[in-house]
């Protein structure tokens, strides 16, 4: 399958700021045939320009969206409110709404519900903690993540999630996988996805590696079997790195 190169922003980026990345990625793409795809996940104010940009081969992803489909929630946003900037992914489950915001494999597994009943694709995170990996139960925790997160989750419906393997020990950190453990626990998420659906689904499923990706060690990564490209935060936010990675991309495709 084709390498996804998907960017998350976080809380980076005004409203300008993003209109001109968004402006100069477009200029970057122009004339260029991209056999990658490419996600930007921004923050809420950036998605009113998702039709702007979908011409280019770009698409933006909400990094959350709430669990509950409408009412009295101040501060929330709905999968159906998403769904109508005409994005078509939401990041679910990534290890800083589950740190800072309390988000649960409970929570977690309503939102995806809730994306998917309004034609979004998620893209899920999982990952373990530093003193997880220590332990030797990175495994176990990742799986069980899989198992709660999707839990009522159709074969069909698996067909528009992506997943994405985030060690939570190496985000922001600077603090990297290395390529054979990422391949590792990529290939155990694969397993997992096997038991849990067919080895079709597993096979079929885009893995996505999450954890300070940048462009001197995505190629070594990205090359690894079982990885179908990034989640990428900090080499996202700048275009000449993620334009290399995309380069890098291409270069493997």
């Amino acid at each position: 399958m084709d390498l996804i190169v998907a960017g998350n922003w976080k809380m980076n980026m005004t409203l300008p700021e993003g209109r001109e990345f968004l402006n100069d990625l477009k200029d970057y793409l122009s004339g260029k045939t991209i056999q990658s795809q490419l996600i930007l996940g921004v923050p809420f104010i950036h998605l009113g320009e998702s039709q702007g940009v979908k011409e280019s081969g770009i698409y933006l992803a909400a990094q959350n969206c709430s669990q509950y489909s409408s009412g009295a929630y101040t501060g929330e946003v709905s999968a159906a409110q998403v769904e109508s900037t005409g994005s078509e992914y939401v990041i679910l489950g990534h290890s800083e709404r589950r740190q800072y915001f309390g988000d649960s494999d409970h929570v977690i597994n309503q939102k995806i519900r809730e994306a998917l009943s309004n034609n979004l694709r998620p893209i899920f995170c999982v990952g373990e903690l530093l003193q997880e990996r220590q332990n030797g139960n990175q495994e176990n925790v990742v799986n069980l993540q899989l198992e709660n997160g999707l839990n009522g989750i159709s074969e069909s419906e698996m067909e528009k999630i992506i997943i994405a393997y985030e060690p939570v020990w190496a985000i922001g950190t600077g603090e990297t996988a290395s390529p054979e453990q990422a391949e590792e626990m990529h290939a155990s998420i694969r397993k997992r996805l096997g038991s849990l659906y067919t080895e079709d689904v597993a096979q079929k499923t885009p893995i996505l590696y999450g954890g300070s990706v940048k462009p001197d060690n995505a190629k070594d990564i990205f090359g690894q079997p079982n990885v179908n490209g990034g989640l990428i935060g900090g080499a996202s936010l700048k275009l000449d790195s993620y334009t290399e990675l995309i380069r890098i991309a291409e270069e493997l495709a």
